[in-house]
């Protein structure tokens, strides 16, 4: 029956009464799916696309392996296997490749890029591919001497103008770790330790002082650029590399930052535990606003470490299968905004409201 004819048989509120009815039968529109892993978004692919577009060979595993940002700036370093180091100035809106041809292969973990936190300054430790360093923002790179696959991660001595000090650990050869002082034109192994490949840490302050750890040897520490070792502390790290911040250096563990002023020599537990072993990041504007992340995502003080607040999970399918593994994290404290990135996985940014 035409629909005039019907409307002129039932009456207009009858009609409204049967479409209501109608509507709450009607099964509703399954809402959309939250974006995986928490409020991430996609910054990798209007760069990684184009290149496989255009026939650019992407190394394995693919799609994007390392992430790290100039918290003074806000700057964003994102690796592209076989096709090198990419920059954002625009909080990942466009990237644009900033290494001149100097860098290769993919992170390992979540210490391969090394950015000096004054600003300004980045070392590359890659896997499988070309290593260097820039002492001004990407414009011109001072290359590595090659080490076979070359390094899981490092801790550079960022303390001078001119960049010299170096101790890296080289991936897969048995827990090799070696000293350079000459910027990485050279290379002189330490020692070699099986342990150290699974559960080790390192640190340095000079070309004399560094600091490893091991599981169950709690933080060593040597003064003539290790030739000799010391146990200074009982206390255990876990994450891989020391990070300093104006001659204070801070180091995860299971029981919260470990805190040490004095190049090493003594070390403090500072704040409460945060399930965490990548960081931890420095907000350039205070000293007690730190980030950090690990398995269960990332999270962020504003007390030094006394509280910590989870900000966000990591995206879906990131994973950090040991200490500082496979994941890498960086943090814009400027604009409130985090980055990830995998080996063979997209590279994303989420945005959280920075900590007053």
């Amino acid at each position: 029956m035409p629909t005039r004819l019907i409307r002129s048989v039932i009456p207009l509120p009858l009609l409204a009464l049967v479409a209501t009815a109608l509507a709450a039968g009607a099964p509703k529109p399954k809402p959309a799916d939250p974006p995986p892993g928490g409020n991430w978004v996609n910054v990798s692919d209007p760069t990684v696309n184009p290149l496989v577009a255009g026939g650019k060979k992407l190394d394995w595993p693919g799609n994007t392996a390392g992430v790290a940002v100039d918290s003074t700036t806000g700057d964003v370093y994102m690796v592209v296997p076989g096709q090198g180091l990419w920059k954002s100035t625009d909080a990942g809106r466009t990237f644009a490749r900033t290494d001149d041809g100097r860098i290769g292969g993919r992170c390992e973990t979540a210490f391969a890029l090394n950015v000096d936190p004054a600003g300004g300054r980045i070392a590359c430790f890659m896997l499988d591919g070309k290593c260097a360093m820039s002492l001004d923002a990407g414009k011109t790179w001072t290359p590595f001497k090659e080490m076979g696959r070359n390094w899981d991660y490092a801790a550079v001595d960022w303390s001078g103008k001119d960049v010299k000090n170096i101790f890296a650990a080289r991936h897969e050869v048995g827990g090799e770790a070696y000293l350079s002082t000459d910027g990485g034109e050279s290379w002189k192994l330490l020692f070699k330790d099986a342990e150290f490949d699974k559960t080790g840490g390192l640190g340095i302050f000079d070309d004399k002082t560094l600091v490893r750890t091991q599981k169950g040897k709690g933080i060593e520490r040597s003064t003539d650029a290790g030739q000799t070792w010391a146990r200074v502390s009982d206390l255990q790290p876990w994450g891989r590399v020391v990070r300093v911040r104006g001659g204070v250096a801070y180091w995860l563990s299971k029981d919260g930052v470990l805190v040490s002023k004095d190049k090493g020599a003594t070390w403090a537990k500072q704040g409460t535990a945060v399930d965490a072993s990548i960081g931890p990041f420095f907000d350039p504007k205070d000293e007690k606003h730190l980030s950090a992340a690990g398995p269960k995502g990332i999270f962020e003080t504003a007390d030094g470490g006394e509280t910590w607040k989870p900000v966000t999970p990591l995206p879906a399918g990131f994973d950090v299968p040991m200490a500082g593994w496979f994941t890498n994290v960086g943090w814009d404290p400027g604009r409130g905004i985090f980055y990830a990135s995998r080996m063979g996985k997209p590279t994303y940014k989420a945005e959280a409201k920075p900590q007053g």
